[in-house]
């Protein structure tokens, strides 16, 4: 009997074969230059993915580690809000679609979806890779200024992935708020850096402000214990290395970890998780320490030891990102 292909393996395989007619050194050329783009420090309001060339090298680069934490930011808010799923999708600055990828690997089933972005050969490829996907094959596709002009249809889920670090201040206010107008559920990721982790403080006091609950990671939605400039909540999720990505960043490892920072927020019920783990759980002889958000007060550790009993042998399987205790 042959089991269908996950969307994790779909893309990955459509990823592939479009890198068939790419020559190598080309591609991780154009990975640099990108890279080299996205990291600098003055929003821009023209694409930097140029043509097909750039997108091509870019997705087979970036789409899996976007999808990854995209999908792992999904899982948390799915925990949440359970027996509910979008019945719509708005993909906002979504690109090549990396972000419908993940809200098909969470909810079954397909939905009118719409992916906004600036850059044409970006939504181009993206349809193009869609079309490997039954799901997404039904996808909007639609050219638009990402910014404070922006306007949205009303959609039960937007996402916003690896997009505020390309916005001004006021664009990223913009943008949040025609998300918290549009949607029931807003779901935004960044780059788990210091940076990013204070762009989704931003968003999210202003989805708050806008009558929006915290789903996840949070377990309240009170102001946020992390103290600016000692911390920075984050996140990891593991990517699976291609060739492409072992060429341009000169590893051997099979794997790599994706920092991401996120927020889930939205205007209907949730049962956010007691308390996060919020980073990596430190194995000791005899002890699992947690580093944990809970509902009230600074961030916590706790040490759970062998006299704990289940607990103990649980907690030594706990990851950084899951609630506790864990939820059955």
């Amino acid at each position: 009997m042959n089991v269908p292909a996950t969307p994790a393996e779909t893309l990955r395989s459509a990823l592939a074969a479009l890198l068939d007619g790419l020559p190598p050194r080309q591609a991780a050329q154009a990975v640099e230059r990108l890279i080299a783009s996205y990291r600098g420090a003055t929003p821009t309001d023209a694409p930097i993915l140029r043509d097909r060339a750039d997108v091509v090298a870019y997705a087979a680069y970036r789409m899996p580690a976007t999808f990854e934490a995209v999908r792992s930011a999904l899982a948390a808010f799915a925990a949440a809000v359970p027996g509910w799923a979008p019945g719509s999708h708005a993909d906002v600055g979504g690109g090549t679609g990396a972000a419908t990828w993940a809200v098909t690997a969470t909810w079954e089933g397909a939905r009118p979806v719409t992916v906004l972005d600036w850059a044409e050969p970006a939504l181009a490829l993206g349809r193009e890779l869609a079309a490997a996907r039954p799901e997404l094959r039904g996808a909007q596709w639609r050219r638009a200024r990402i910014g404070a002009a922006l306007t949205l249809d009303p959609a039960d889920l937007v996402t916003v992935s690896y997009v505020l670090n390309e916005l001004t201040g006021p664009d990223r206010a913009a943008l949040v708020d025609a998300a918290a107008s549009a949607a029931q559920a807003v779901v935004i990721v960044e780059a788990g850096t210091p940076d990013g982790h204070a762009r989704v403080i931003e968003a999210r006091d202003r989805l708050v402000a806008a009558g929006f609950r915290v789903a996840a990671p949070c377990p309240h939605s009170a102001a946020c214990p992390v103290v600016p400039g000692q911390d920075w909540c984050h996140f990891s999720a593991r990517v699976s290395r291609s060739s492409l990505h072992r060429q341009v960043k000169g590893g051997s490892l099979a794997y790599e970890d994706e920092k991401f920072a996120y927020v889930a927020a939205t205007r209907f019920p949730a049962e956010p998780a007691s308390a996060r783990v919020v980073r990596r759980p430190q194995i000791r002889k005899g002890q699992v320490l947690l580093d944990l958000c809970e509902p009230e007060g600074p961030l916590r550790r706790t040490t759970i030891t062998k006299r704990h009993g289940d607990l103990y042998r649980t907690a030594r399987d706990t990851a950084w990102g899951d609630p506790w205790p864990p939820q059955p």
